[in-house]
């Protein structure tokens, strides 16, 4: 499947959903796959609370796109983001982990972050890999399950 087909799945789904938008712009970030940035001045309806409707959104479009390769044995790699909700969330989240490993560094201590879901923990795993001194484990159950960022001495 190419990238215009995507496209066309993603515009007749927000279309059968009743939601107005502007454009759909294909975007190619390395590691993320291709992204399909939607421009709408509806975004807090597709973004919903902390993103869970965008979530959504994503796992049902990728499920078409999918259903639509049946004959093809690999996987698409693309993500949906509204008005880059995601992109920046991302860079936060980028943000706020440097400088909680820099305080694990400097104080010499483990800290535990907020929960999150298994996407964030995932990219809190991959920021921090080979990092000096520091080591990742997620803890907890369901929704209360967290990473912590360990320090190891040398």
């Amino acid at each position: 499947m190419n990238n215009e087909q995507t496209k066309q799945i993603i515009e007749k789904t927000l279309n059968l959903m009743k939601v107005s938008f502007d454009s759909v712009d294909v975007t190619e970030n390395s590691g993320r796959g291709v992204g399909y940035v939607i421009k709408t001045q509806d975004s807090g309806l597709l973004i919903g609370n902390k993103g869970g409707t965008l979530t959504a959104l994503n796992y049902l479009v990728k499920r078409m796109v999918y259903k639509s390769l049946k004959s093809e044995t690999t996987e698409e790699k693309f993500y949906i983001d509204v008005n880059n909700y995601q992109e920046k969330s991302f860079e936060e989240l980028k943000q706020r982990v440097k400088i909680m490993s820099e305080r694990a560094k400097s104080f010499g201590v483990n800290v535990p972050l907020p929960p999150m879901s298994s996407y964030e923990r995932m990219l809190v795993h991959s920021f921090l890999e080979g990092e000096s001194n520091i080591e990742t484990e997620s803890v907890g159950e369901g929704k209360e399950r967290r990473v912590v960022i360990k320090y190891i001495k040398d």
